[in-house]
């Protein structure tokens, strides 16, 4: 098990976010000792989506324009469709991600989480994976996109869907508690 005792991480997402993207890699983190915080442009709860269906209202713990990227150690950016489309339409939330991409903080984004990594430049080079219909958006960015279960390329990890959370969320961890090691060397 991973130990990311007092390991900030910052989990982006708003309103259409896929909820077991949100839920399960918050659950993993909180397991192994982060403190997690759910940011959104939005103050209130976000709508989760069960793919096309609503899902459960989900906390927000900071309100985006309120909190900065700094006082965070990792990101993570789930998918569902209308979560990341309306994020990478978002000034502000594209800065926040930039931050991690520009400072080589760690990131994992799953399913259509990558979107926003686009808008921020942190594809271009990159081994990626995603939701299938993102290849031809990631490959134009600069991205080297591959069909695989979950893939690590540097700081970044990535996933397809939600079926691959098991792998995402140890990609996850593995990540983090990496950083976490070499910060504290």
């Amino acid at each position: 098990m991973a130990d990311l005792k007092g390991r900030k991480i910052a989990v982006l997402a708003t309103d259409g976010v896929e909820q077991v993207e949100l839920t399960e890699p918050v659950k993993a983190l909180q397991q192994a000792g982060a403190v997690v915080t759910v940011v959104s442009p939005k103050s209130g709860p976000i709508q989760g989506m069960n793919h096309h269906e609503k899902g459960q209202k989900q906390p927000v713990d900071a309100a985006l324009a309120k909190t900065s990227p700094e006082r965070f150690d990792g990101l993570v950016l789930p998918g569902g469709v209308a979560n990341p489309d309306a994020l990478r339409m978002d000034g502000e939330a594209v800065a926040f991600v930039k931050h991690f991409v520009d400072a080589g903080k760690p990131i994992a984004a799953i399913c259509h989480g990558p979107w926003t990594l686009i808008e921020a430049g942190g594809v271009r080079g990159k081994r990626i994976t995603s939701w299938p219909s993102l290849k031809t958006d990631l490959t134009n960015a600069g991205a080297n996109w591959v069909d695989e279960v979950c893939v690590r390329d540097g700081k970044l990890v990535t996933a397809r869907k939600p079926d691959d959370l098991p792998e995402f969320n140890r990609g996850i961890l593995e990540l983090f508690a990496e950083q976490a090691v070499r910060q504290a060397a």
